[in-house]
Order: C-alpha cells, then sequence, then structure tokens
C-alpha cells in the first residue's frame, strides 16, 4: 500500500504545466507550425517539464514512506531519466542535432547498465548481455521520440505500458522498484494528458523531446528490471517487454524501413507514422489515438494471461498469431498513401480489412513457417525428441517465425499480384528465407545452449521453408497460365504503358479486369521508380530508354497515360513507336460536371 505514495505524480506534473502555462516563457519556448511535423500552432513544449516533476516527485515521496529502497537500480534510472531530460530541454531549445542526442542516449543508458541491470537473465555473456540492453534503452527512446506525434498518442501509450508493468510487479515478478517507477510514470503521464489531449480543441502543451526521451527510457528499463534481469526460461516471460510496448516497436520499425527505402534520414521528422497513416486511411486525429491506445492495451492484456497461463504452446500459437496481425497491420499502413485533403472517417473495422488479401498471406505464412520448422525438427530428430530439445524447439521457432517476417517485408514478399510473380520473385524468397535463418540462428546461437539440439534443423528449415513460401505465391501464376491455356486465352494482348502515375496504375486495374489483355510493364522517367515493381509490373526504364524496351517486350500497343508531359519527352515515344511499328495511343481521363453535356441535351 506504500506505493500509493507515488500518486504525488499526477499533481506534481499538472501542477508544474499549470504553473509554466501562466508565465512569459510561453511566448519563448514553444513549437512553431512546420511542414513536416502535424500541428497547425504555436504550441508551448511545457509538458516534458511536468512528466519529468511529476516522476520525480512521485518516485521521490515513494522511497520516502518506505515504498521502494533508494538503490544503485532506482537511482541509475532516475539518473539516466534526468541526463535525457536535460538533453531534450536542450534540443527543444536549440535542436542539438542527431550525434548529441545519440551521446546522450547512450551516456544514460551506461549508466543503468553499469549499475548491473542488463538482460543477464537471457544472456549468459556479460558483454553481449550490456551490448543488447544497450540497444533496447537507447532504441525505446528513439522509439517514444519518434511516436510523439500526434496530441495524447506519446502519452497514453506510455501510460498504458507502465499500468501493465506495475501489474506485472505487483503479481508475477514482485519488484517494489519497479511498482513505484512505474506508478509514478504512468500517473505523470495522466497530469500531462488534459493539457495535450482535449476534447474539441487543439493542445494547450507539447512534451517536446524533453518529455518523450525520459519516457521512453524509463519504460526500457522497466523493461528490463521487470522481466528479462530475472528471467527464467519460459516463452512468456521473454516476449512480456515486446508485447506491452509493440506499439511503439511497430511504429519505430515500420517508420526506420520506409524512410530507408525512400533514401531519407531515419532522425527527420515527418508525417509517416502510424497514426498519421491511420489518418490518411479516414480516422480522425483522436480516434487514430484510442485505436492504438485499445491495440497496446490488448497486447499488454494477452502477456500478462500468457504469464499466467503459463503453458510454452498456447503461448507460443497465441503470440505468433498475434505477431502475424501486427504484421498484417503495418503492411495495410505502410500501402497507404496520403490523400491531401481527405476528411472522410471510414470508421475503425474498415482500417483492419482494407487488405483483406495481406491479412490472408500473413495468416497463411504463418502456417507454412510454423510447418516447415516443425517438419525440419521432426525429419532430424524422427521423433519427438527430449525435454531440452523441445524446449530448444519451441525458443527456435517463434525467434525463426519473427525474424522471418521482418524479413518477408523488405524483400517486397507482401508487395505486388503474384499472378505475375517471375524470377526476381523467386529470388527474392530465397533471399528472404536464407537472410532470416542465418539472423535467427545467429540470435540464438548467442542467447541460447545448443546441448544436444542438432543445428542441422536450420538447414532442413530453410529448403522446406523456400519450397513452401514459393509453392504458396507462385501457386496464382501456375492457376491462371493453366486456365489460360485450358480456355485458349493463352496469346494475350500485349500492352505497355507509359507514365506509372496515379493515371497509369488506375489504367493497368482496369486492363487486368479486361479478358485477353496483359500489361507487360511501365516506362516512367521518375528516377525513384525504376526498376521498382508496381502492382506486380515492373517499371523498365525512361522515356530515353524507349527504344531498346519496345524491342525487349514486344507490346502490341503502347499506352500514354501523360498527355500533358513536355512535348520532346511524348516525341520520344511516338517516333520510337512509329519505327517499331507499334501503335501507340493516348489515354485522357476527362470529367464533364454537366449532365446535360454527357446527356446531349441543349443549354437554354
Amino acid at each position: 500500500m506504500k506505493a500509493l505514495a507515488a500518486i504525488a505524480a499526477f499533481p506534481a506534473a499538472a501542477a508544474a504545466i499549470w504553473l509554466l502555462l501562466r508565465t512569459p516563457l510561453v511566448a519563448r519556448f514553444a513549437a512553431a507550425p512546420r511542414a513536416d511535423r502535424w500541428h497547425e500552432r504555436t504550441t508551448p513544449m511545457f509538458g516534458g517539464i511536468g512528466i519529468f516533476a511529476g516522476l520525480l516527485a512521485g518516485v521521490g515521496v515513494a522511497v520516502a514512506v518506505g515504498a521502494a529502497p533508494a538503490n544503485r537500480e532506482l537511482l541509475a534510472i532516475v539518473g539516466g531519466c534526468t541526463i535525457l531530460f536535460v538533453a531534450g530541454l536542450l534540443d527543444d531549445l536549440f535542436s542539438l542535432g542527431p550525434i548529441p542526442k545519440l551521446a546522450a542516449q547512450v551516456a544514460a543508458a551506461a549508466l543503468v547498465i553499469f549499475s548491473g541491470l542488463t538482460i543477464s537473465g537471457l544472456i549468459s555473456n556479460d558483454f553481449l548481455a550490456g551490448v543488447v540492453a544497450l540497444l533496447w534503452l537507447v532504441g525505446l527512446t528513439n522509439a517514444f521520440n519518434l511516436l510523439d506525434n500526434m496530441d495524447g498518442l506519446a502519452a497514453t501509450l506510455a501510460g498504458i505500458a507502465a499500468a501493465f508493468f506495475a501489474v506485472d510487479a505487483v503479481t508475477m515478478h514482485k519488484n517494489h522498484v519497479v511498482l513505484v517507477l512505474a506508478l509514478a510514470l504512468a500517473l505523470a503521464c495522466a497530469g500531462f494528458l488534459p493539457f495535450n489531449l482535449r476534447r474539441a480543441k487543439a493542445a494547450a502543451v507539447f512534451m517536446g523531446d524533453s518529455g518523450s526521451q525520459p519516457l521512453g527510457f524509463a519504460l526500457g528499463a522497466l523493461g528490463l528490471s521487470a522481466s528479462w534481469k530475472v528471467a527464467g526460461t519460459t516463452v512468456a516471460t521473454l516476449l512480456l517487454p515486446i508485447l506491452v510496448l509493440a506499439v511503439p516497436i511497430l511504429d519505430t520499425t515500420l517508420v526506420t524501413i520506409v524512410r530507408l527505402l525512400d533514401g531519407r534520414p531515419v532522425y527527420q521528422g515527418g508525417r509517416d507514422h502510424t497514426s498519421h497513416r491511420l489518418v490518411y486511411h479516414g480516422l480522425s486525429e483522436k480516434r487514430a489515438v484510442v485505436l492504438l491506445a485499445v491495440i497496446s492495451a490488448a497486447l499488454g492484456t494477452t502477456s500478462l494471461f500468457y504469464a499466467v497461463l503459463d503453458n510454452a504452446w498456447v503461448t507460443l500459437i497465441g503470440v505468433l498469431l498475434t505477431f502475424a496481425l501486427l504484421v498484417q497491420f503495418a503492411s495495410v499502413l505502410s500501402d497507404v498513401e496520403r490523400a491531401p485533403g481527405f476528411t472522410g472517417d471510414r470508421g475503425w473495422l474498415r482500417t483492419f480489412v482494407a487488405n483483406p488479401r495481406r491479412l490472408v498471406e500473413s495468416l497463411v505464412d504463418f502456417a507454412l513457417i510454423t510447418a516447415s520448422f516443425a517438419v525440419a525438427y521432426y525429419l532430424r530428430l524422427q521423433g519427438s525428441g527430449t525435454p531440452y530439445q523441445r524446449h530448444i524447439f519451441l525458443v527456435s521457432i517463434s525467434i525463426v517465425l519473427a525474424v522471418r517476417y521482418l524479413a518477408f517485408i523488405p524483400f517486397g514478399l507482401y508487395r505486388g499480384v503474384w499472378r505475375y510473380a517471375g524470377a526476381r520473385d523467386a529470388a527474392s524468397i530465397v533471399s528472404a528465407v536464407v537472410v532470416s535463418e542465418v539472423v535467427a540462428y545467429l540470435t540464438l546461437d548467442a542467447t541460447q545452449t545448443w546441448g544436444p539440439f542438432p543445428r542441422s534443423v536450420f538447414v532442413i528449415d530453410a529448403l522446406v521453408c523456400t519450397i513452401l513460401i514459393g509453392a504458396s505465391r507462385f501457386w496464382e501464376r501456375a492457376f491462371v497460365r493453366g486456365v489460360s491455356a485450358l480456355t485458349g486465352r493463352g496469346d494475350r494482348h500485349r500492352t505497355l504503358i507509359v507514365g506509372a502515375g496515379r493515371g497509369g496504375r488506375s489504367l493497368l486495374r482496369e486492363l487486368r479486369e479486361t479478358a485477353g489483355e496483359q500489361v507487360v510493364g511501365f516506362v516512367d522517367d521518375d528516377a525513384r521508380l525504376s526498376r521498382r515493381r508496381l502492382q506486380g509490373v515492373p517499371v523498365l526504364g525512361g522515356t530515353e530508354e524507349i527504344e531498346g524496351i519496345l524491342s525487349r517486350v514486344h507490346p502490341d500497343t503502347v499506352l500514354v497515360t501523360i498527355p500533358d508531359a513536355p512535348r520532346e519527352r511524348l516525341g520520344l515515344v511516338v517516333d520510337a513507336c512509329a519505327l517499331a511499328q507499334v501503335p501507340c495511343r493516348f489515354v485522357r481521363r476527362h470529367t464533364d460536371l454537366d449532365p446535360r453535356a454527357a446527356l446531349g441535351a441543349t443549354a437554354d
């Protein structure tokens, strides 16, 4: 009951923010609107000061009444939060840049690690345990720094995660330090939210880096202290912090992959986060925040359920299905294109089923990857194996499936239409399986003692998985070609589309619905699209390469969807088509808003 003294965090945070908003500093310490930010008016950035004040007050009062000891672990975590609060405050004022921010994050993490808080419960090698702990702490710090992109989002998810760590500290892994820190953190966020997430108004205050970085760091430290420092070998214990913090991890992973693929700095701000993509998908801002909060709460609840149930198979199946759904969610969001001016609100269910094909693919992959590793295990051991071998099997299959999903996304296995898959797609499947197998093996080799478990299982798994995943992707192409041969539609009308913009992609979809038509490729001068695939169709090059493209793909017709392009570009296309004796047609979309013109009526 003494831990309830941490409730002091709530009034301390709220009072600090309320007082600061009534000082002359409001005009000086504020964030102005920018093109890469979401807010539209200048807003004070006192929230981080309030959150940090609440955290200090909650922990201080709890220690004073004897709810938790002021040991090295507690002092190190609070000290790390202090380092990041000061660095964040300076960054909010002067924009420090990525290198000083990273140096402060490493310093804060080093303080916690040298206090003895690492992943020693999972990794026996002290140096490797320290390195993984460093990556975890710095990663979570940046995850919440990136997550602070919409009113109420970072504080809501941080409060939910802290609440689950507090429940775990009372029920499963009893720890007074974790309980006090988690309660103080959750209540400090609660004191900040009324000023940041308001029902019918814009935010009165932002938390800034001085709030988001200490939040992420504190939650990362709670993950280490609550579970991994004292972890046993159960899958539930291993995955507890990951499930509780899954939404920030998902957002950071999605943003990192998308920005790297686009050639943009990961640390640079932007409107491409999970919350933004939900708004582009039709949700209002507040509904996007509530949806992510519900997902975070549901994942936290399942993590506690697995810990209480303590059944490895149920935990494994549940976690893998959850991971499959999260991958599907990220896959759907990664395909969302921003629609300026779109203000519709289509509801939450539509958000999840917007791409049912990707959902089916991810669930099928879950079954195939699991079956592949199980088959490899059975073939190698000719039976169930020893209890220790079964334990390694359960741990291995979860790591293999997680790494494989993460590899499938950048290798393009959730893009395109597999009806038109070719040699490049087959190479992507082989590469994704091999790379993920190697990464999974190295991860397990660094964290587990193999004992009598045969490592050749991974070689067999790579071969079986390549066959199964390849078959799941290429069956559609084989089926379509088989039907075409039976119906006499094998000889299709081959079309080359010039222009890979919205008009070209729209035309592609129409032609695919037309019997006997086949789009063999796009021609576009956008260097970012060169040699990529759009909806399964390759971008073969630019207009300057049109002669070579025509000689390679031998189209029956060239359709130009960019009639307003410069005349010299269009002239290259027309002349090349004339030389190759290929019909060239211009496609112009025209909308007449007057129904009388469409009906042939005359004006009065």
